[in-house]
């Protein structure tokens, strides 16, 4: 077994599914070491660096809620003694709540804004602190954030939050050679888009943008090994992954 540091390490928080799971077989494949982050399902995560290992790459799994900075502190540190340093993080835990502006419950805002903003917070603020030289922070937004779909208030109000500490981060850490951008998908067959559902829906959008489908989770993994590797003189920056949707 080889026991050596590797080049890079990556940390990939909800990588036990739908994009992140993608995203970490998708760096893995380009040799970079990975940490498998869950929240509760340790199962499906020893299932994606099962996958990793079985392919002959490196990974393990770290548990821990991402909005408790002391859990994503000691995540941080488990990385850093597997790997010796931490070279990218991938924010790819997300919570998806649909409803009406008017009629929307507040505890579900508080639940989806825990996660989807704090958590990003809390896992960029120990990225910034941590990552290596030539290393790369990557959250999540969504597209619809532009296209401003009915129903999707909340959770862009969210994702929209994200942009803005994404873009004024990748300016706080000039002189680190650290990229910091945001990855804003379209639609993408994941179990957190197709949740709540009918086929007619998600036929239409399928069709919305020119490329006529849904996004696959290994499209969107694609422009995350882009901006974890060779993407270098791209920073500061939303790269709205979606198929061509306006």
């Amino acid at each position: 077994m080889n026991t050596s540091a590797p080049d890079r390490a990556a940390l990939v928080t909800g990588g036990s599914g739908g994009i992140g799971r993608a995203t970490a077989e998708r760096l893995a494949k380009d040799g970079v070491a990975v940490a498998v982050h869950y929240a509760g399902n340790r199962a499906k995560a020893e299932e994606t660096v099962a996958a990793i290992t079985a392919a002959g790459g490196r990974a393990i799994s770290v548990g821990g809620d991402v909005a408790d900075e002391n859990a994503m502190r000691t995540a941080f540190e488990t990385v850093d003694s597997a790997f010796g340093g931490i070279d990218v993080v991938v924010n790819t835990a997300g919570i998806m709540v649909l409803g009406p502006v008017a009629t929307f419950d507040l505890d579900e805002l508080d639940r989806m804004h825990r996660t989807n903003i704090r958590g990003t917070f809390v896992v960029s603020q120990q990225a910034a602190r941590s990552l290596r030289p030539g290393g790369a922070i990557i959250n999540f937004s969504t597209s619809v954030v532009r296209t401003q779909f009915p129903q999707y208030g909340a959770y862009v109000a969210s994702k929209a939050a994200v942009e803005a500490m994404t873009l004024i981060l990748a300016r706080e850490l000039r002189g680190r050679d650290i990229t910091v951008n945001a990855v804003a998908p379209g639609p993408t067959a994941t179990p957190l888009f197709l949740r709540g559902k009918d086929e007619e829906t998600v036929a239409k959008l399928a069709k919305a943008a020119p490329l006529e489908r849904l996004g696959k989770p290994e499209d969107i993994a694609e422009t995350v090994a882009f901006l974890a590797g060779p993407a270098r003189w791209v920073n500061g920056q939303v790269i709205y992954t979606n198929g061509g949707l306006a």
